[in-house]
C-alpha cells in the first residue's frame, strides 16, 4: 500500500459515483480480517470530520489517547475543500481527504484508529472505518452512533452486553452497550482487525459516556476548529 502522503496528494477521491462504488469493491479485497500478531494497543486514535450543512469545507481532526492513562497524547487538524458530493454509502470519499491531511501532521503514530462511522457494517462492506484503515495501513475500527445496515436481536442492559448485527445473512458488526440502560453504539471491524478485538477496544475507551473518548474528543476538536474558522 502506498504511503498516506502520496495518497493524500493523489486523486483517488476525484472519481464519479459509479467509479467510487467500483473502487470500494476493489479496495475491499485488501482488508485483513485479523489484528497483527501480539496486538496490544496502547495508543488509540479517534478520527472525525465536521462540515456545515451546505458548506464546501471539511474540518478534520485526529486525537491520540494513551489507553492506560486516558490522557491525550497529541492532536492534529486540517481544513480542506470538499470535492466529492454527499452520497450515502460513499461518505469516505468526502471525508477521508481531510482526515488523511490531519494524519500527515501527526508525529505520534497510533496503534489503532477508531473512526466515527461504520467499517464493514456497510452495504458493500467498506465504510469509512474500513476505507480509512486500508488507506493509512493501520488497524481500524468503525464505531457508529446509528445502524446503517442490518439488524440485531435483544441486547442486555448491562455494560458490555452485545448483540450481533446481521446483514445479508452475514455478521457484520455488533450493537454494544457501553453504559447500563443507554442506547448502544454499533461497532464493526475495519482493516487488520476482528470484531471481538474491536469491541474490547471500544469498551476500553468508554469512560462514563456512551461514546468512546476517541469519538468524543475528536468530535469536540473538529467542532471547535469549525467554530473558529466560521465565526
Amino acid at each position: 500500500m502506498a504511503r498516506a502522503s502520496s495518497l493524500a496528494e493523489g486523486a483517488w477521491w476525484r472519481v464519479s459515483v459509479p467509479e467510487a462504488t467500483q473502487l470500494q469493491k476493489r479496495l475491499r479485497e485488501r482488508l485483513v480480517p485479523h489484528p497483527p500478531a501480539d496486538f496490544a494497543p496502547r495508543l488509540v486514535a479517534g478520527a472525525d470530520m465536521s462540515m456545515a450543512r451546505f458548506g464546501s469545507r471539511g474540518y478534520a481532526g485526529i486525537v491520540v489517547i494513551d489507553a492506560e492513562t486516558m490522557e491525550t497524547v497529541e492532536t492534529a487538524t486540517s481544513i480542506v475543500d470538499l470535492e466529492f458530493p454527499y452520497v450515502p454509502g460513499l461518505l469516505s470519499f468526502r471525508e477521508l481527504p481531510a482526515i488523511v491531511a490531519a494524519w500527515e501532521r501527526l508525529e505520534t503514530r497510533p496503534d489503532v484508529v477508531i473512526f466515527d462511522g461504520t467499517a464493514i457494517a456497510h452495504p458493500r462492506r467498506f465504510g469509512i472505518g474500513a476505507h480509512g484503515g486500508v488507506l493509512l495501513d493501520v488497524p481500524s475500527i468503525g464505531c457508529a452512533k446509528s445502524l446503517l445496515v442490518g439488524s440485531h436481536g435483544p441486547l442486555g442492559d448491562a455494560r458490555g452486553s452485545t448483540a450481533p448485527i446481521v446483514h445479508g445473512g452475514e455478521v457484520v458488526g455488533a450493537a454494544v452497550r457501553t453504559r447500563p440502560g443507554v442506547k448502544p453504539v454499533y461497532v464493526s471491524a475495519g482493516h487488520r482487525m476482528d470484531l471481538p478485538t474491536a469491541i474490547d477496544i471500544v469498551l476500553r475507551m468508554c469512560v462514563g459516556f456512551r461514546e468512546p473518548e476517541t469519538t468524543r474528543r475528536s468530535h469536540r476538536l473538529v467542532n471547535e476548529l469549525r467554530r473558529l474558522a466560521e465565526p
